[in-house]
């Protein structure tokens, strides 16, 4: 691709965190492309290739599964003392809110002037395939040997401009285990509501980006301890300021911990089970004061799970894919609880049950529950029908069945009444519609 654009006549570089990993000894997970070449000559150029974004036009190129971004070289933004007629076309040119955040920014330049638009200098390293070269116009290179996380340009700024920046910064400093700059840190907590601006849709891109990218663990702390998780995640912030050692701090750090696991293993991960580990601890003490308040259980839960999402969607706008099992999925935690009768084995058939399951599992490492009902519903799946049968009836005396009583699921069945044909008809009743 990259020889196809030279072959062209347009410059082509590597660009970004791909050099950086390069450096950094890390195989790269993908490869981003910055040129000369205009987003429509790019199209051109390959047919696989589809143009996307307002803020700032990318050209995405598919090879089957893979997606490779090529980006127009940017022009760089006037420096504070410089006033020329140029410069205010492309000041001119860019769109911007009260607060500085870049709301479009479609203006092309030169490589030399790209540096100056990217973030961090360790993300603004090029290698050229003309001769084999990493360009370095920032001390990118120096910074990540360093593992130094530096912004390019004036911190206050660069986070005006695009406040999405703060929550990038603590996600590479989270993945690449760098530093922060104290130039970098000292403006997130006056900048940080800045936050409160951004779409909510990007926000839940962000997230993804955050806490499924292998270093969720890492990624939380560094939110907190940049004071950026109250706006992003401001029910969880709380809860963890609460209590930052109790049951529902330790299942959240649990649940990111064995989502790493899952992303290192290359197993599948999903934002209803995240999202259900980041906003559980919230949930849990609503429904528990709804349950105080008098509300039934299963009331008290979904009615905590439906007032929480609905705050944090607000903020990070979850789709409804996600959502609605995530509901699912919390509603039938205190089902677990109870195992006698057949309810509880109806549970076993629920669409639901495998991720609610592996939910109480996190639930009982955590000590919310007892470890003998994790045990329980391990081995009762792994039983015959009428095994299973046998042990709920050996727990229904000692979990609330009346001495003698028969749990649900061992009940004799009672025989439904015929009805009559009309006009006194015998045989059996004619099927309903």
């Amino acid at each position: 691709m990259l020889y196809r654009l030279k072959d062209a006549g347009f410059q082509a570089f590597l660009v970004g965190g791909s050099v950086r990993d390069l450096l950094l000894g890390i195989r790269p997970k993908d490869f981003d492309v910055a040129t000369d070449a205009l987003p429509e000559e790019v199209r051109r150029l390959f047919r696989n290739c589809r143009l996307i974004g307002r803020r700032f036009r990318l050209a995405h190129v598919h090879y089957g599964d893979e997606i490779i971004e090529v980006a127009t070289f940017r022009a760089a933004a006037a420096p504070p003392e410089v006033d020329d007629e140029d410069h205010r076309e492309i000041d001119d040119a860019r769109v911007s809110d009260d607060s500085g955040r870049i709301l479009r920014d479609n203006v092309y330049g030169a490589i030399d002037g790209d540096v100056w638009r990217r973030d961090f200098t360790c993300n603004a390293l090029y290698y050229n395939i003309a001769d084999f070269s990493v360009w370095d116009y920032v001390n990118g290179a120096e910074d990540v040997h360093a593992r130094v996380m530096r912004l390019i340009g004036d911190p206050e700024l660069r986070y005006r401009e695009d406040p999405v920046r703060m929550l990038r910064a603590a996600r590479f400093a989270a993945k690449l285990g760098f530093t922060m700059h104290p130039d970098t840190r000292a403006p997130m907590d006056e900048l940080a509501p800045l936050l409160a601006g951004v779409p909510a849709a990007r926000l839940f891109d962000e997230s993804t980006k955050i806490f499924l990218g292998g270093h969720g663990l890492a990624s939380l702390e560094r939110l907190v301890d940049f004071g950026l998780l109250p706006h992003l995640l401001p029910d969880t912030a709380e809860e963890l300021s609460r209590d930052p050692a109790g049951p529902a701090a330790k299942l959240l750090r649990l649940g990111l911990a064995g989502t790493d696991a899952r992303v290192a293993a290359d197993r599948a991960v999903t934002p209803t089970f995240l999202f259900a580990v980041l906003l559980f601890g919230p949930i849990q003490r609503l429904a528990l004061a709804n349950i105080e308040a008098g509300a039934s259980e299963s009331h008290a839960w979904s009615d905590a799970t439906d007032e929480v999402l609905s705050t944090q969607v607000r903020r990070v706008a979850i789709p409804k894919r996600f959502t609605l099992p995530l509901r699912e999925l919390l509603v039938l935690q205190p089902r677990f609880d109870r195992r006698d009768g057949r309810r509880s084995l109806a549970l076993l058939q629920h669409p639901r049950f495998r991720a609610a399951y592996d939910f109480m599992l996190l639930r009982a490492e955590a000590g919310m529950i007892p470890a003998e009902v994790a045990a329980w519903w391990t081995e009762i799946q792994t039983l015959p029908a009428d095994e299973r049968h046998e042990r709920v009836a050996q727990l229904a005396p000692a979990e609330g069945a009346e001495p003698g009583e028969a749990p649900d699921g061992d009940r004799p069945r009672r025989r439904r009444r015929r009805r009559r044909r009309p006009g006194g008809g015998g045989g059996s009743d004619a099927p309903s519609a």
